[in-house]
């Protein structure tokens, strides 16, 4: 069982900076892939951006890519996530998910563990 904890959400002005972070526990951290989602008010989940177990590979989506940068720091067991030039329609709860495999992709079956979310308001 692995348990995910997500903190670092807030409220910023639009163009401004967060940096959110998601603690694992419960099993070995290193060799899983893990992932951040997003869900906006009346809107479906969806995926933000995804990394190796390594940390060597990293894919972002389209909307973030270039502003968001994922992480990790495999002796803390953390993953980040470093928002930029943040905008209005980034307003969300985003989600930390640990995968099983060293590599996942863009969809949340793939992604066993979900941490409980931390929210994020942009404002304009």
């Amino acid at each position: 069982q692995v348990q995910l904890v997500e903190s670092g959400g807030g409220l910023v002005q639009a163009g401004g900076s967060l940096r959110l972070s998601c603690v694992a526990s419960g099993r070995t951290f290193s060799m899983n892939a893990m992932a951040w989602f997003r869900q906006a008010p009346g809107k479906e989940r969806e995926f933000v951006a995804t990394i190796s177990g390594s940390g060597g590979r990293t894919y972002y989506a389209d909307s973030v890519k270039a502003r968001f940068t994922i992480s990790t720091d495999n002796a803390k067991s953390t993953v980040y996530l470093q928002m930029n030039s943040l905008k209005p329609e980034d307003t969300a709860i985003y989600y930390c998910a640990a995968s099983p495999s060293y590599y996942s992709g863009s969809y949340s079956w793939q992604y066993d563990y979900w941490g409980q979310g931390t929210p994020v308001t942009v404002s304009s």
